[in-house]
């Protein structure tokens, strides 16, 4: 049997098989830094105010409305945001490329995403304890563009 994600389009998919492509890292979650100049992105290890321990949002269903940079990830635009990590199902499948093996469709357990070093779970800090202009202190390099 071929799995959802072999055979549809994001575009084909419903909410549901969408929403599974969420691996749970919560890299997304994390701030991000654009240079201007060449567009290049610098994730930092502080987190949005609602990510929990579990790397779960706390206001999902209202998370765009309460935080204006949350961005809509739809599968029409999932190919223009190149601020998401290459480890990212929706970058991969918007990029041809299949499921990570540790993805949790792939591998069968949410366990897999912790243990092959991908989840930021553990190793942020929440946005309420850093002022806005203080972010560049906090970029990391464990997670790659």
């Amino acid at each position: 049997m071929v799995a959802f994600w072999e055979e549809k389009t994001l575009d084909e998919m419903t909410q549901a098989e969408w929403e599974s492509l969420c691996d749970g890292c919560a890299r997304c979650c994390l701030h991000k830094l654009e240079d201007e100049d060449t567009g290049e992105f610098a994730y930092t290890a502080v987190v949005c105010r609602y990510l929990d321990d579990d790397c779960r949002c706390g206001d999902y269903e209202s998370r765009h409305v309460n935080v204006p940079d949350c961005l809509p990830l739809t599968p029409e635009r999932a190919g223009e945001f190149r601020w998401l990590p290459e480890s990212c199902a929706y970058r991969r499948l918007s990029e041809g490329r299949g499921l990570a093996t540790w993805h949790p469709l792939v591998s069968g357990t949410q366990d897999s995403v912790s243990a092959a070093g991908i989840s930021v779970a553990g190793k942020t800090v929440s946005e309420e304890h850093v002022h806005p202009d203080g972010l560049e202190e906090h970029i990391i390099r464990w997670v790659t563009h």
